[in-house]
């Protein structure tokens, strides 16, 4: 849990985000706030999506984000019963449910942004079927159907294009080389006509030079053909050889098969045809023609209006009627030998609707293997048009497999010694540029403290000491001076060195002494630093604590105004009123009859309005 936090932490650090958390600060944010984050993060994914939590329903909210989850093909850990958790979890901004959530998105950003485009312009609209029975809803509805597959095609083009490699600027300069080349073509044909020209008899060399040229065509179109009909020899062969195999094959079968067992499906072969011959197809002609005669008599009548609707309904109810007591009558009767008819006529119309019915199923079955059979054979001629070689069938085709399996188990062990070779590349890689880096590091030190010391060049001088005895060892071994010579020219380098070296001896103790307290002082900054972080984090938390007591004490105090305000409209109010009642009063009790006729009491058409003020009093 903790790496899963400290990568959404490290990634909304970064660009687009620039949050600036860390993670005492990120876990302890509420659940508006951690809302909010991942509404942020989605609307980089989806630029619809920027919202402001706080000017939104929750209902709205989880459901805004759940679409939109959804269209990304994000699944909730856990089964469906976690599903209503899951629902609650992000209506509430619960962090179990967001951290996995938001350590989703920020993996994939990239893929999800193209997933999220693609989804507004591929997510289908479903129009119900009763409004695509109007033209015009149905024409449209084509129409939006063909420019969703003209955009899928024109984005898998743009795909292509972009990882192709291609682009304009490289497309011109190829333009651009192709006409220079055209000019350079054209200026050669002309050279040569102009030497060509000069040639006795060139007008019937060029004759032959064409000739030449439509001969050597002519012997490259023969030799197309002749590999063409070798291909077709050698389909022709296979197509002999498979029908070879289908005629051994059917003989193998003929020869295993008894004459009874050939007898017996020839006779039930003829009884089907039979059958269908003699009963069902005469029935369901006639069928057909009663359908056609009702319809032509349907048609020739004239139209019906209402009244001959119900002339017809109440004749059906009266035949209706009438059948009913004839079955009431025969019922009364109790003919045992009718019953006993009845029965068996039941009976033996159930076993022919049983008849029929096996009869289309078998029919259905017949036409069903007539048109496999047939898209088996269009298969099997396309696939020999697409690379000339027979389908595999049963045991050559588990052996196949076997092959493909096999080569697939050793193609992933040879993907993945590759995947572990150019891993380990990397880190080598890498290693080498931190080496090199530490590497300079070390010596510009080095640099500063010879500078310090008043001994800068040393190293510098002890490189070219060893260059120089380099190009002395050559030039010597060049010019094959005698050992003496280079006994003496070593003598002095290593009086040289050793001068050198005790030269620097102090210096060296130093420099092991500072490199100590550097040590010290390195240890005890980082000490200092990890005080400092847990001090700032205590003091973040602190002040997010502070600043939501403020926030709410600040409402508090909105809240406080808002009735103050309230209360202070209300006195006015209640002011107002008390004057008028007091007048009323006044003018009510006085001994002048002109202010008592003022009165509202008295006047009938302030009558409700005294009522009004008296019960607001």
């Amino acid at each position: 849990m903790s790496d899963q936090i400290k990568f959404i932490v490290d990634n909304l650090n970064k660009e687009p985000f620039k949050k600036n958390y860390n993670l005492i600060t990120f876990d302890s944010l509420e659940p508006m706030q951690l809302l909010q984050v991942l509404s942020d993060v989605l609307a980089e994914i989806d630029p619809k999506q920027v919202v402001d939590i706080r000017e939104e329903m929750p209902e709205q909210t989880a459901k805004r984000m759940l679409s939109l989850l959804g269209i990304l093909k994000y699944k909730p850990p856990g089964n469906a019963t976690d599903m209503s958790t899951f629902r609650q979890g992000l209506v509430i901004g619960s962090k179990p449910v967001i951290y996995p959530v938001l350590h989703w998105l920020l993996q994939r950003t990239n893929e999800l942004k193209k997933r999220a485009y693609l989804a507004r312009f591929l997510i289908k609209l479903e129009v119900p079927s009763e409004f695509l029975q109007d033209e015009t809803v149905a024409d449209t509805n084509k129409q939006y159907e063909e420019l969703m597959e003209a955009f899928k095609t024109l984005h898998k083009e743009c795909e292509q294009l972009k990882t192709s490699g291609f682009s304009t600027a490289e497309i011109r300069r190829d333009i651009n080389a192709m006409e220079e080349e055209k000019d350079q073509l054209i200026k050669r044909v002309e050279r040569l006509k102009k030497r060509v020209e000069t040639v006795q008899n060139h007008q019937w060399m060029l004759k032959i030079a064409r000739q030449l040229r439509v001969e050597k065509e002519r012997e490259e179109f023969l030799a197309q053909q002749k590999q063409e009909q070798k291909n077709q020899l050698f389909h022709a062969v296979q197509r002999l050889q498979r029908v070879q195999n289908q005629l051994k094959s059917m003989r193998h079968a003929a020869a295993d098969a008894k004459p009874e067992s050939l007898m017996k499906r020839l006779e039930e072969e003829i009884k089907f045809n039979s059958y269908m011959v003699t009963e069902k197809f005469p029935k369901e002609l006639e069928n057909k023609k009663k359908e056609l005669h009702f319809l032509q008599k349907v048609v020739s009548e004239p139209a019906m209006g209402h009244s001959d609707l119900l002339e017809i309904e109440s004749k059906i109810s009266e035949i209706n009627t009438e059948i009913n007591q004839l079955i009431e009558k025969k019922m009364m009767r109790n003919e045992p030998i009718e019953g006993n008819l009845s029965l068996y006529r039941q009976q033996a119309s159930i076993i022919s609707r049983k008849k029929e019915a096996k009869a289309d199923e078998l029919q259905d079955a017949k036409e069903k293997l007539a048109s496999l059979e047939r898209e088996v054979s269009v298969k099997t001629n396309q696939t020999r048009e697409f690379d000339g070689t027979e389908v595999l069938k049963g045991d050559e085709f588990k052996r196949y497999v076997s092959k493909l399996r096999s080569k697939s188990t050793v193609f992933k062990k040879k993907h993945q010694i590759i995947a572990e070779f150019k891993a380990e590349f990397g880190l080598l890689q890498r290693t080498e540029e931190l080496l090199k880096q530490r590497h300079e590091n070390v010596q510009h030190q080095l640099q500063t403290i010879e500078e310090k010391k008043g001994i800068s060049g040393y190293s510098y001088t002890q490189e070219e000491l060893e260059r120089v005895s380099a190009l002395k060892s050559e030039v010597d071994e060049m010019k094959g001076r005698t050992l003496d010579d280079m006994s003496e020219m070593v003598k002095k380098l290593n009086s040289l060195v050793s001068e050198k070296k005790s030269a620097l001896a102090p210096v060296i103790k130093d420099l092991r002494q500072l490199r100590q307290k550097c040590q010290e002082l390195t240890q005890e900054c980082d000490e200092k630093k990890s005080q400092y972080d847990s001090c700032a984090a205590g003091l973040e938390s602190n002040r997010s604590k502070l600043e939501q007591e403020v926030r709410g004490l600040r409402e508090e105090c909105l809240q406080e105004e808002s009735k103050y305000r309230y209360t202070n409209c209300m006195i006015k109010n209640l002011e107002v009123q008390l004057r008028r009642a007091t007048d009323e009063m006044k003018a009510y009790v006085s001994s002048d009859q002109q202010e008592k006729r003022k009165a509202i009491r008295n006047s009938g058409k302030n009558k409700k309005l005294y009522e009004k003020v008296m019960a607001q009093i």
